[in-house]
């Protein structure tokens, strides 16, 4: 992924949670207060996928959120027996002496 196509994701998620409508001035004029330099193409090209798809949509499932019941069954499952397994128990582990201890400053 190159920089003018993470920088315009992001900008575009910025505009959107702040419910403003997205459009490529829009998302220049953030690019630019950001100090990123990205090709010309990319604010526009990101602003007509805004006005072609619903953003909630996009963000859910590219965050994982929408996949199918189907799917999420046996990932379910497999997590309730990953909770089940035995923990074990954490064993104390020695401190380090420190350098005070050793009598000496390397400032003395």
């Amino acid at each position: 992924m190159s920089l003018g196509e993470v920088a315009c994701s992001y900008s575009l998620m910025i505009l959107h949670d702040d419910n403003i409508a997205v459009t490529g001035d829009k998302i220049s004029t953030l690019l630019k207060a950001a100090k990123v330099d990205v090709e010309a193409y990319w604010p526009n090209l990101f602003a007509k996928l805004a006005e072609k798809k619903n953003l909630d949509d996009l963000i859910l499932n590219a965050a994982g959120g929408g996949a199918p019941a189907s799917v999420s069954a046996p990932v379910a499952a497999a997590s309730a027996t990953a909770v089940a397994a035995p923990t074990e128990e954490k064993k104390e582990e020695p401190k380090e002496e420190s350098d005070d201890d050793m009598g000496f400053s390397l400032f003395d």
